[in-house]
């Protein structure tokens, strides 16, 4: 039995769920989202009691059958529906900033442009869904509601000028620690 995917995705206030056949929708203040689960998992939607006598909804996922796979693909699809429901009724938020001298940001319209020591300026079209925000030119902030779009767009930011390991320039997470290496000596 998975110990993650044994558990219910309960839907919280303000967020409903369609389950039909093997899609789901979820809908939140957010957005709308919806995905097609594994055919090796059965999706179901169902009101439970709570402990003050209320009912509410969530959604339960079991594998169909004991294969291997089918216990692997159980709480990969479990998580990936839980990310949907939070996506929607919290949403995503990745920030990053931007270490060096002369390295900036700036948006226009939907477009981001980032100086970032090269010989020209590089521009990230915004794609739909995400927002994008940027700080005082160097703190950058991307937000959305679908958790693997957010990272994704995060990830190839930072790729455009990864952090090098001696003075830590270029773009790094808001919260990840660079180790530096010790330059050469005389």
């Amino acid at each position: 039995m998975s110990r993650i995917g044994k558990y219910p995705v309960e839907l919280p206030d303000g967020v409903e769920a369609q389950v039909n056949g093997q899609d789901v929708r979820v809908k939140g203040k957010l957005g709308e989202l919806s995905m097609t689960v594994h055919d090796d998992v059965s999706v179901a939607l169902e009101d439970v009691a709570n402990d003050d006598g209320k009912t509410s909804k969530v959604v339960r996922l079991q594998p169909k059958s004991d294969t291997p796979f089918a216990k692997q693909i159980w709480p990969t699809m479990r998580t990936l529906v839980s990310n949907m429901v939070v996506g929607v009724s919290e949403g995503y938020k990745k920030d990053l900033e931007i270490k060096g001298v002369g390295y900036r940001a700036n948006l226009q319209g939907q477009t981001l442009v980032m100086t970032l020591g090269f010989s020209h300026e590089v521009r990230f079209d915004v794609p739909q869904g995400i927002k994008v925000e940027v700080d005082k030119q160097v703190a950058i902030s991307i937000s959305g509601i679908d958790k693997q779009q957010v990272g994704q767009v995060a990830a190839k930011i930072r790729g455009f000028k990864p952090p090098e390991p001696y003075k830590g320039k270029g773009i790094r997470y808001a919260n990840e620690y660079i180790l530096k290496k010790e330059g050469k000596k005389k």
